[in-house]
């Protein structure tokens, strides 16, 4: 699943590099946030193992290995350092920052508009901060894109130690990724967000991807068109139906909840479940829904560029306002084991559990 890129506002679970854009950098102004984005359009040749890449390309950008990195780079992507000086007094401005010594947290591969976009958060503990680094490479391993982040903190919360009233129950069936979950911000983007703090975004993932063929069309997603349900009870506040599906990659951030349920379970508690599949919702304003109740299909609408569900759970109706609350889900196996209540974190394969399966 192609993420967004960290720090972005809004209900995303990714953001492509953009397309024949260039971004300067004025080296001197290196800080906290640093931005480089370049690309030209270079076809993906054979195959070859483009995690391997990427991981290889971050060890090295870390390690010094600046001569080799820039024989890889394309000339428009060269053309922003102005020369190979240029790019190592780069590198020694963002080590210098974040220290050399680092942890993998997470890194993610997706491919998009003939590239290969790899995205790995990584650890100072130096420095005590994260970062992001993201490359777009060919599968011959040339190089046209690289972005690096300090990835922002979490947002206060009143609401840390917060137990949630409402029975929750994970909004479908079957096994689901956890693509973004947790409390940091190495597990989880929206953490910076106050509204978003404990979001948590789902997708299918099968052999490591999420979706099968080229990518290129909703249908190859496995979560495009599956069955979400009401994850507890509540009056129905807004229901939005109207918002076209994006093509993979594509995103409509003038309506960042694409089509969307927002469920008041009539406790100071509101449910809001987004990028529902154009056409699909089945539930209207004012309806009361049971737990478990079908409320609409999986989509790719609003300010995401690939299928998925996203969820949080908030202490006020309104979009992005109030305060995130803690959603604590009920009776699921997460990798296999029994959770009776818990939060599903990044990485984790989740599965609903009826009363009766345990």
């Amino acid at each position: 699943m192609r993420s967004p890129r960290p720090g972005d506002e809004g209900l995303a679970c990714r953001q492509p590099i953009p397309k024949n854009e260039v971004i300067p950098v004025k080296k001197a102004c290196f800080s906290l946030i640093l931005l480089l984005a370049v690309l030209c359009l270079l076809p993906a040749a054979a195959e070859e193992d483009p995690f391997t890449l990427g991981r290889t390309f971050t060890g090295m950008f870390f390690s010094g290995a600046v001569d080799n990195l820039w024989e890889r780079f394309t000339p428009p992507l060269q053309d922003v350092f102005g020369s190979a000086a240029g790019f190592s007094q780069f590198q020694a401005e963002v080590v210098g920052s974040f220290d050399t010594h680092m942890q993998f947290v997470h890194d993610q591969m997706a491919f998009t508009d003939e590239w290969y976009v790899y995205q790995a958060a990584l650890y100072f503990a130096a420095a005590d901060l994260y970062a992001a680094i993201q490359w777009a490479f060919t599968a011959e391993g040339v190089i046209g894109g690289l972005y690096i982040t300090v990835l922002p903190q979490e947002a206060p919360s009143d609401f840390l130690d917060y137990q949630t009233k409402t029975e929750l129950r994970l909004p479908f069936a079957g096994e689901w990724y956890v693509f973004w979950g947790g409390r940091s911000i190495g597990q989880n983007y929206h953490a910076a967000d106050r509204a978003q703090r404990f979001a948590v975004d789902f997708a299918v993932q099968k052999d490591g991807l999420t979706y099968k063929n080229s990518g290129l069309v909703n249908e190859d997603y496995y979560a495009f068109g599956l069955p979400i349900f009401a994850p507890g009870e509540g009056r129905v506040l807004a229901a939005v139906d109207g918002v076209p599906d994006n093509l993979p990659g594509e995103m409509n951030p003038d309506e960042p909840l694409g089509n969307y349920i927002i469920i008041d379970h009539q406790n100071g508690e509101y449910s809001f479940l987004a990028h529902f599949q154009q056409g699909s919702i089945a539930a209207a304003e004012g309806d009361w829904v049971n737990q478990g109740d079908f409320l609409g299909l999986c989509g790719n609408s609003g300010n995401s560029s690939e299928p998925h569900l996203h969820y949080h759970l908030q202490n006020t109706p309104q979009i992005l306002t109030g305060q995130g609350l803690p959603a604590q889900f009920r009776s699921y196996l997460a990798n296999g084991e029994f959770v009776e209540v818990g939060e599903p974190l990044r990485g984790e394969l989740v599965t609903y559990l009826d009363k009766t399966s345990h």
